[in-house]
């Protein structure tokens, strides 16, 4: 007994850890001797592959082969740059457009000449919310040297046109993260991060949806695909989108969605009307990085025609993580699904239906046996999402793009349950760092701005962006068929959504500062920014149960399970507190 309360003592006193992430629940638990054992295996690991560490550290792409025109950038303003013909401007969604051509190494250069101060800003706010996560100086040298021997074979699985482009867009990064890597090194392994993001499905970055329609479930008959792409690494981390538009010396000229400093493809189409989109799978986390899949989406978009050649370039290239590539195609005028994991391939192809969903597992033949994508069905918040597509589709039976918007907006859960605003289980999460929709076979883009997916989606036209046209108005927008905000935008239940966010990182700060006291009112009105939402009460429910108020956190974790929890292990982790809380009582 007296054991069992030391322990509890250690608990209450020592419960700062995310439930999202096994690590982090059981990391306190680790003996100075643990950590000693695994300090010495990393070091053990790293000289057993020292050598292999020294030439990807040395390695530098070739690039001689390639000409280059180092570019003068012309200021028109503050947001209008150019070189020659390739241009940098923010249109009033406060979209940056950036279209750039010539060979990989001149595509580098003028990517990096356009965007230097937007690269070097997203550079900044990713590796302060590193420092932020590792403040630990003597934690920041091991994770330096485990990222150089984490990513010692990826350049071995990048081809070297690409490598030549990330060398030259490198030129412009900042100095002032040279101590983490090289600035080439450093933009090659900014690419497998998104992996990793991915990898690590237990932290909760990702919970992508997207969907195709043709035939009897459009207006026009047509394809067109609509995408969330929930990838959240901060707020400050969306407020660049960045809309490429790439002309290659080599391939097919395209358009992707991402951030400065991305040459990889989270969603694109290319001007024969191919599409693709990633989502993630559930991994486990790899041993070392090889291509990052971002690169693997870019090659199919820019060498690929239709879903045939599509699936040719997925199947040569070798990935870390899993993920399920949704490929469109106006040349087909159909969609399907290249599911690829460190192990195992396959595609997934719709019989009898014109209409394909993908959320975070798999559906095809080659994965129906496989462990991890079962228990992940099982205990994620995948199927959910993939079940209020099937009802949003019955709703709505012949879509065009401003109902794929609805669709891609929609917060409600099964049967328009309130859920809570930010729940997972939505299609609307409320931390998408962007949406698009597609019309391949019109070669139309629609894409979201600001905030999330809820701003106005911009339409862009390719077939006059990739000719003259475009260059005689200097437009890049076809305005006249935009879709409009989301009027959730101006309501009081978004600016209620804010305050929450603000309110909520307060209280989980609380956990593990003591002299953190917050009022009834405070706590009331606290729940009552959010009052659908599982987090909320489970939230104050951890808040009460630290300062021993336990008869106050019963009711809190009583209260948190009457709600949509969003996966099995954050229900298991609720019912925890609450079992620890009744025997405190």
């Amino acid at each position: 007994m007296k054991k069992n309360s030391v322990l509890d003592t250690v608990i209450q006193d020592r419960t700062n850890w995310n439930e999202k992430s096994e690590l982090a629940r059981t990391d306190f638990f680790f003996r100075q001797k643990d950590i000693k054992r695994l300090l010495f295996f990393i070091v053990l690991v790293l000289n057993l592959t020292s050598c292999g560490i020294r030439k990807s550290i040395k390695h530098i792409p070739d690039v001689k082969q390639y000409s280059l025109e180092v570019p003068k950038v012309n200021k028109i303003n503050d947001s209008t740059f150019s070189f020659k013909q390739n241009y940098l401007s923010k249109n009033k969604q406060q979209l940056w457009e950036l279209y750039i051509k010539g060979n990989p190494l001149q595509l580098g250069y003028n990517n990096g000449a356009l965007t230097q101060n937007l690269m070097q800003k997203q550079e900044e706010i990713f590796f302060s919310k590193v420092e932020g996560l590792v403040p630990s100086k003597f934690k920041q040298n091991l994770l330096r040297g485990f990222l150089k021997w984490y990513n010692r074979k990826m350049y071995l699985n990048v081809r070297e046109d690409y490598q030549a482009e990330l060398y030259g867009l490198a030129q412009y990064s900042s100095d002032k993260y040279d101590f983490i890597a090289p600035k080439y090194l450093r933009s090659l392994y900014l690419h497998g991060a998104h992996d990793i993001g991915h990898a690590m499905q237990d932290l909760m970055m990702v919970g992508c949806t997207s969907l195709a329609v043709w035939n009897e479930n459009t207006e026009d008959g047509d394809l067109l695909i609509g995408r969330n792409f929930d990838f959240y690494v901060g707020d400050d981390f969306a407020k660049n989108k960045l809309i490429e538009f790439v002309e290659p010396e080599d391939g097919i000229p395209y358009l992707s969605v991402s951030w400065p400093g991305m040459i990889g493809v989270v969603s694109g189409m290319n001007k024969e009307g191919l599409t693709v989109t990633i989502n993630a799978g559930k991994s486990k986390i790899p041993l070392t990085a090889k291509t990052p899949i971002s690169l693997v989406t870019r090659e199919i978009l820019q060498y690929a025609k239709n879903i045939d050649e599509a699936i040719a370039i997925a199947k040569k290239r070798k990935v870390f993580v899993s993920e399920s590539i949704l490929v469109g195609s106006a040349n087909d005028k159909n969609a399907m699904i290249i599911e690829v994991s460190p192990d195992n391939f396959g595609v997934y192809k719709v019989e009898n239906t014109s209409r394909i969903f993908c959320t975070n597992h798999f559906q095809s033949d080659a994965y129906k046996d496989d462990k991890r994508n079962q228990k992940h069905i099982l205990e994620s918040h995948s199927e959910y999402r993939y079940e209020k597509l099937q009802e949003l589709l019955q709703e709505n039976k012949k879509l065009n793009p401003e109902k794929m918007a609805s669709i891609l907006r929609d917060q409600s859960g099964l049967k328009g349950e309130k859920i809570g605003f930010g729940n997972e289980k939505a299609i609307n999460q409320l931390l998408a760092h962007h949406a698009v929709i597609f019309s391949p076979q019109k070669k139309l883009v629609w894409v979201s701005s600001n905030p999330y997916q809820m701003g106005e989606f911009v339409c862009y036209d390719l077939n006059e962006i990739f000719s003259d046209k475009r260059l005689k108005s200097g437009q890049f927008a076809k305005s006249d068929l935009n879709i409009a905000k989301d009027p959730f935008v101006d309501s009081q239940d978004f600016k209620n959504y804010g305050q929450y966010k603000i309110l909520s990182s307060q209280i989980e700060d609380s956990v593990n500062d003591r002299t953190k006291i917050f009022s009834e009112d405070f706590i009331n009105y606290y729940h009552s920014l959010n009052p659908d939402f599982w987090l909320v009460y489970y939230q104050t429910g951890k808040y009460y149960f630290n300062r021993r108020e336990y008869y106050k956190a019963k009711t809190e974790f009583e209260k948190a399970l009457t709600k949509e929890i969003t996966t099995v292990s954050d229900k298991k982790n609720i019912e925890k507190y609450l079992k620890k809380t009744l025997k405190k009582i």
